[in-house]
């Protein structure tokens, strides 16, 4: 048996120690867990600074880099995400009342684990924390394999969330790490339908598309994060600029930062205006439409299919719509069915661009930083899922679970 089919077998047979385990058992070690993190913050700080140094000497985007930067701050808010997790209802368990039948089957659908799940990711050493307190609270096993850039960082974390899982007499398979990130262990890792239930991939839109290519196992998938802001003929122009720069330049290496403003034509003269001295101020590059090209300085023209970019830094793409069924047409061709804002006073029409918009998040007048598992009340997330199968959006606990069916009869046969 090679490494990564023990590793497999052996998260298999760790999650089924969680079965038996009260919520308020698991909510004691999630808490062990936080504190631990915050009490070995030095041994993290010191293995990230060697997954730094590494990135730098290969040059790795500024991007990357913020998503693989911990600091103090970013440790306390791991912790406090875990914490926050311990807070919240175990799904494990739930009952959901389905009905009797006219023969006197009672039937009821009971949430459970999904057993095992497996985590490939790139430069964020915060989800190796993120999705070990989510798939423990879950009744999860978790496999992490993190890419090579943030391997001493992960590794650090999970060693200090396994000793929280011994010292209370539970496997540390619970939260397993592949040791390194060598590309013919991710291949065996893929192959393992007879233990591991689902993959989550979490990067760039090149690790997303070869696991999915490559994968027997079942995947939830997360291509990118094209998020627009949609600036309505009724909206507090205000309000917009507001939630303009949050999204944009608050953090931009990240999924949930704006990559697309989209302006209705009747308020282009009075908000682009506004638009142009704020980006220019945070030095934002522009790429224009032709109606918005002449509201801004050395802005770069853009082609109507080369709208959808992903760009992860101080960038943005800006179309005037003359409608919002343009502005809707806009967003249905160039989003990536993460995070769409509206920003309007107009009730009914918000109701509407959040009823008519397909994405995992619509938000009215909110900055789409919000789209976040910790932002939205989960605590953290283990990913955002932008297909439908089976979740959509920020997964927390929930999304890590499924429902089986409890019939119960008195002696019922089929004829």
């Amino acid at each position: 048996m090679n490494l990564i089919t023990e590793i497999s077998k052996q998260a298999a047979q760790a999650a089924r120690k969680l079965i038996t385990l009260t919520e308020d058992k698991k909510n004691e070690i999630l808490l062990a867990m936080a504190s631990a993190l915050r009490e070995n913050s030095a041994k993290i700080l010191a293995a990230n600074e060697l997954d730094m140094a590494h990135a730098k000497e290969n040059k790795l985007s500024e991007a990357m880099l913020d998503r693989l930067l911990l600091t103090q701050e970013r440790i306390d808010s791991m912790a406090e995400g875990i914490e926050t997790i311990a807070s919240l209802p175990d799904p494990v368990g739930k009952l959901r009342e389905i009905g009797e039948q006219p023969n006197g089957l009672k039937i009821s659908k009971m949430r459970m684990p999904l057993g095992v799940v497996c985590m490939i990711y790139e430069a964020r050493p915060n989800v190796t924390a993120d999705a070990g307190a989510l798939c423990f609270k879950s009744g999860n096993a978790i496999i992490l394999r993190g890419g090579k850039e943030a391997l001493h960082s992960s590794k650090a974390i999970a060693s200090i969330l396994q000793q929280i899982l011994v010292s209370n007499n539970l496997p540390e398979a619970l939260i397993s790490v592949i040791p390194n990130a060598e590309r013919s262990l991710l291949m065996d890792l893929m192959q393992q339908r007879d233990y591991i239930d689902v993959i989550i991939p979490r990067g760039g839109e090149g690790l997303i598309n070869f696991v999915t290519d490559n994968s027997k196992i079942p995947v939830i998938q997360h291509f990118k994060g094209v998020c627009h802001l949609y600036v309505d003929k009724d909206a507090d122009l205000q309000k917009a600029i507001k939630i303009l720069l949050n999204g944009k330049t608050q953090r931009t290496g990240v999924c949930n930062a704006l990559e697309g403003l989209v302006v209705h034509k009747a308020i282009m003269n009075d908000f682009l205006p506004l638009v142009a001295k704020e980006l220019a101020h945070h030095q934002v590059t522009i790429n224009a439409c032709t109606t918005s090209m002449p509201f801004f300085d050395n802005a770069n023209l853009l082609a109507d299919d080369a709208f959808g970019q992903e760009y992860l830094g101080l960038e943005i793409a800006i179309k005037v719509v003359d409608s919002m069924e343009q502005a809707f047409d806009h967003i249905h061709q160039h989003g990536s069915n993460h995070t769409e804002v509206i920003c309007t006073e107009n009730a009914e029409r918000a109701q509407r661009f959040q009823r008519c918009v397909d994405a995992s998040v619509v938000m009215i007048n909110a900055s789409s930083r919000f789209s976040d598992g910790s932002q939205l009340g989960l605590g953290a997330e283990i990913g955002i899922a932008t297909t439908k199968l089976h979740a959509y959006g920020p997964m927390g606990l929930e999304s890590l679970t499924t429902e089986k069916f409890l019939v119960s009869g008195d002696g019922h046969v089929r004829s």
